[in-house]
């Protein structure tokens, strides 16, 4: 199965078909997939529109993070000193 193979390559643990599979299914059900008659999965326009949606709203969240890390002052190794308050580094 490519999907395993390729997640294996990036993440470097090989999921089983009973983790990829029924997520497939639920993908597919959804109309965010489509599969082919070579059982090949792609997205459907749907589905690229979420993928959109959900990037956009992560780099929306995320994308300021060196800006917050750099007002922050942190090493990331102890408790965070911002404004004089101390917060503690959640991993």
């Amino acid at each position: 199965m490519e999907i395993a193979k390729e997640l294996e390559r990036r993440k470097g643990h090989r999921p089983s078909p009973g983790t990829i599979y029924p997520v497939l299914k639920i993908m597919t059900k959804r109309g965010l997939l489509e599969m082919d008659g070579e059982k090949k999965y792609s997205l459907t326009e749907k589905g690229r529109q979420e993928l959109d949606r959900g990037l956009d709203m992560f780099f929306g969240t995320f994308f300021d993070v060196d800006e917050m890390k750099e007002h922050c002052k942190c090493d990331h190794r102890g408790p965070c000193h911002h404004h004089g308050h101390h917060q503690k580094r959640t991993r």
